[in-house]
């Protein structure tokens, strides 16, 4: 049974006070998965440290406030969001008390949602830290979300533990509302959140995270930094990977390599240069696991022979070196704890993907009482997509597994568990990209074209298909080792539930073998596009701006149903304007006669559809200027779904309004096609591809069955 909402506080924006009773307990990382469920609910989410961390006094950022303020949904300099120092609480508690919620309510005043982050446990005041928490969660009007370690820790262990710590905060008058345990190491999460939730003497939910090796993890830059130790060779970039192990080198080479594991460090003298080039080796390789860097211990350098060969196969793999023997290197390496802040992405991503798996956010978010925005921020609609998808994964084909902005986003997507991905290319040079990147694809299927068991019967398969065209099975059996024919018939044949390409091939390169091959929906003619072009408040969506040159009046009327559909598909109520230099019958011509012909098509094929045209834009997007034009439409002035006369309309529009009102254009996204093919700009960033994947996922949701159990 869920507990009641907790009562807010006047007509105040919603907040929520984040604390912990200790050190180490993650406290950082719940407060992300906190802000990032309310960037879903909320336009503008605003967060507040009340006390920051000492080393500030150095002049270095409070990294937990830092990690925050970097958040997407956070529209907010570093310093709006500082409270006060330890020093100020130390010299007058009451004083920097009075400060503190001064400046907390300048944030607020800002914001709809405000994610409070308390200090941390270093006794700022008497008698505890978690008690000058409490006054100031108190003072805030703050329901506090109470983080407990559970590293190591049994139920009875957490439940005398949160006993004694609810008590203190309601001795302060602080509200509790609910109890995250964190890095749950003994049992199963659920079962401790359950069991713990049972014994608790106040009616609040809990809920659990199981401990995550990764975000404890150091980068090999804080191993650099700490250690004193000297970058010599590799990618500088590469040095904020995180470390997940350390491998001493002493053995010989083929035992070296049975050592290895994913992100380790392996520990070498200088001269050992045939342990340095069989692990770059093996880096590179398909078959053994990627390391994070090579130490040089021992003050020994690699000899100037290995250097040039090093630079001469372009290795990025960091090499650093230090002074200290083995056994202080070990000891030194090992004793570096990592943090999780804005510059460590992996981590970020792993946060958001352990926060959606094991905490009911809209439960949460519910309690808190966070209403729902009409506002639709592209951020919310990138959630959304990465939602949406997540909830039924599905497996996406990548044929431009090569490229290193598809390897990027795959390490993202695989993180987020967005979707099962395979990466089509040679698993050498795949590997060897991704090592070079940095991207950790080991989750991923990679397939071959040019020596897949899969190339025979797909070309038996096109042969089939296409030898009324005249095709030859030994013509087939070339064409399907294109990567854009093998994936797409990875689609057709169920072996996949969809494809994006296009990164680093043309549109026609891409949308040539679903034609052949996927074929188009039953009654639609023409393949189209839109792009989702989310502005700042709103979604709305243009097609075609991708695809069709010069549709006729049954293609545009096509497009328009196809379109609509699409919005509708994606959360965004339909309501299209065919778009025409004319408004109603105040113009002539053969591109009006054109829009008037296809706006009747529509109306005849899909009735329940709003439509109106020929429109102009402003007629159909400004309220002011419908009741002029056309005061009686249920579109204009409301329009949605925004359908182009023709391509060079189209495309120029979409890009003007994305550079001119720095909108957000999300696509192109196919349609028309019976299974989900998507085309990228071959000027795409990892992100544009991320997008591009969730949409294509949830598109196959519609469609089909999920693959993940066929061969591949």
């Amino acid at each position: 049974m869920r507990a009641a909402p907790v009562p807010r506080v006047g007509d105040m924006q919603t907040s929520v006070y984040v604390a912990s009773a200790e050190g180490y307990t993650g406290k950082s990382a719940v407060a992300l998965g906190v802000l990032d469920a309310l960037s879903r609910r909320v336009e503008r989410v605003g967060v507040f440290r009340p006390v920051v961390r000492p080393e500030t006094a150095r002049g270095d950022k409070d990294y937990v406030l830092d990690l925050l303020v970097s958040h997407e949904a956070v529209d907010l300099d570093y310093d709006d969001c500082v409270g006060v120092s330890y020093d100020d609480v130390h010299g007058d508690p009451t004083a920097a008390l009075d400060a503190i919620v001064e400046r907390y309510h300048r944030v607020a005043a800002r914001c709809d949602a405000v994610v409070v982050v308390g200090s941390d446990y270093t006794d700022v005041a008497s008698p505890t830290e978690l008690a000058y928490n409490a006054r100031i969660a108190a003072n805030l009007s703050a329901p506090v979300l109470l983080v407990l370690n559970g590293a190591r820790r049994t139920v009875e262990d957490l439940g005398t533990l949160a006993d004694i710590t609810t008590a203190e905060i309601a001795a302060h008058h602080a509200t509790l509302f609910a109890v995250v345990v964190n890095r749950v190491t003994e049992g199963d999460p659920a079962s401790v959140a359950d069991d713990l939730a049972a014994g608790l003497a106040a009616d609040v939910p809990v809920h659990a995270l199981p401990d995550e090796p990764l975000l404890a993890a150091p980068s090999v830059a804080d191993l650099v930094r700490t250690c004193d130790a000297t970058l010599v060779s590799g990618d500088p970039a590469l040095l904020d990977r995180e470390v997940l192990g350390v491998v001493v080198a002493g053995m010989t080479m083929p035992n070296v390599l049975d050592r290895l594991v994913e992100g380790a460090v392996v520990v070498t003298p200088g001269d050992r240069p045939e342990v340095v080039l069989g692990v770059v080796m093996a880096h590179l390789s398909a078959s053994f696991p990627q390391v994070a860097a090579i130490v040089l211990n021992g003050g020994l350098e690699l000899a100037p022979q290995v250097t040039r060969l090093l630079e001469g196969i372009g290795s990025t793999l960091p090499i650093v070196e230090i002074g200290l023997g083995t056994h202080e290197t070990s000891t030194a390496l090992t004793s570096v704890r990592g943090r999780l802040t804005s510059a460590t992405p992996r981590k970020i991503a792993a946060v958001l993907t352990l926060f959606a798996q094991h905490v009911d956010a809209d439960a949460l978010l519910d309690r808190l009482d966070v209403a729902r925005t009409a506002v639709v921020t592209p951020l919310m609609f990138e959630h959304q997509l990465m939602d949406d998808a997540t909830r039924q994964r599905r497996h996406i084909v990548l044929p431009e597994g090569e490229e290193p902005r598809v390897l990027l986003a795959a390490d993202l997507l695989l993180r987020r568990g967005v979707a099962d991905l395979t990466l089509l290319g040679d698993p050498v040079r795949v590997s060897a990209q991704a090592a070079g990147v940095g991207a950790d694809v080991s989750g991923a299927t990679i397939l071959d074209p040019a020596t897949s068991e899969l190339a025979e019967r797909f070309a038996h398969e096109y042969h089939q298909r296409r030898r009324h065209r005249g095709v030859s099975l030994e013509d087939a059996r070339a064409v399907v080792r294109d990567v854009s024919y093998f994936g797409t018939l990875m689609v057709e044949l169920g072996i996949a539930d969809g494809m994006v390409s296009g990164s680093v091939h043309t549109t026609a390169h891409t949308i040539r073998p679903a034609l052949e091959v996927v074929k188009t929906v039953p009654g639609v003619s023409v393949v189209s596009s839109v792009f989702f072009m989310c502005l700042e408040h709103q979604v709305l969506v243009y097609g075609d701006c991708a695809v069709n040159p010069d549709p006729d009046s049954e293609q545009l009327a096509d497009i328009a149903v196809s379109s609509a559909a699409t919005a509708a598909a994606f959360g965004v109520e339909p309501r299209v304007a065919m778009l025409s230099y004319s408004t109603g019958s105040s113009g002539t011509g053969s591109d009006v006669a054109k829009v008037s012909a296809a706006t009747g098509l529509v109306r005849s094929r899909a009735p329940e559809l709003l439509v109106e045209g020929p429109i102009q834009y402003d007629a159909a997007i400004d309220p002011a200027v419908a009741r002029t034009k056309l005061p009686d439409s249920p579109v204009a002035g409301r329009a949605t779904v925004f359908v182009f006369p023709d391509l060079n309309t189209g495309n120029n529009t979409y890009k003007a309004v994305q550079r001119s009102a720095g909108a957000v254009a999300i696509g192109p996204v196919l349609q028309g096609l019976r299974k989900p093919v998507n085309d990228l700009s071959r000027g795409a960033t990892v992100r544009d591809i991320v997008n591009t994947v969730a949409i294509t996922a949830i598109q196959a949701q519609a469609q089909a069955p999920q693959t993940g159990g066929q061969e591949r």
